[in-house]
């Protein structure tokens, strides 16, 4: 179903966390202004299906974005996603943070992200994914790339990967069954 080498294999079910970029990942990557300046974004509902039932099955879900939006903090705390953190270009030090808060080390965290800004942690973690439509440059470093573009379903795709590979899928469905 999916196409990984076993050592990626390996990896995935060693995963404890996913880090999350917010635009072009869990939004489309378009910026909605009205005429006073407030900002819209538009979440999948599927990828907040899937980070929430990602989260039940033990692995946690954190954010880095390189913007500040009350948007992304609303989402956020309706998903019960703790480990916010927004307004850092330089993704590295909540990286880090967010790491020793967990007590974890790269090699358990899997990172998706859609342009270079994401290239210091994608380089750092265990499982790194490109969006559909990310940057080519971005594209190159990835571990693997989702069929779906950002902020399409996206996030849902490696949700249900990393359930799926740690054998927790069958175990989520069977509560909607």
């Amino acid at each position: 179903m999916f196409d990984l080498n076993p050592q990626l294999l390996s990896i995935v079910k060693q995963l404890r966390l996913l880090i999350l970029d917010v635009d072009g990942v869990l939004t489309d990557g378009r910026l909605f202004f009205d005429d006073n300046g407030k900002e819209y974004k538009c979440f999948h509902a599927r990828d907040g299906h899937g980070i929430k039932l990602l989260r039940q099955t033990g692995v946690e879900v954190a954010v880095i974005s390189g913007r500040k939006s009350n948007s992304v903090t609303l989402r956020m705390q309706g998903l019960g996603v703790e480990l916010v953190y927004q307004g850092h270009e330089n993704k590295r030090a909540a990286f880090a943070e967010i790491l020793q808060r967990l007590a974890l080390t790269p090699e358990q965290v899997a990172y998706i992200g859609d342009d270079i800004l994401d290239l210091p942690v994608m380089r750092q973690v265990g499982f790194a994914v490109a969006v559909q439509d990310a940057n080519f440059a971005l594209k190159n470093y990835a571990h693997w790339q989702t069929q779906a573009a950002g902020g399409l379903g996206a996030v849902r795709e490696v949700c249900d990967l990393i359930m799926q590979v740690q054998g927790s899928f069958d175990g989520v469905l069977q509560t909607y069954l």
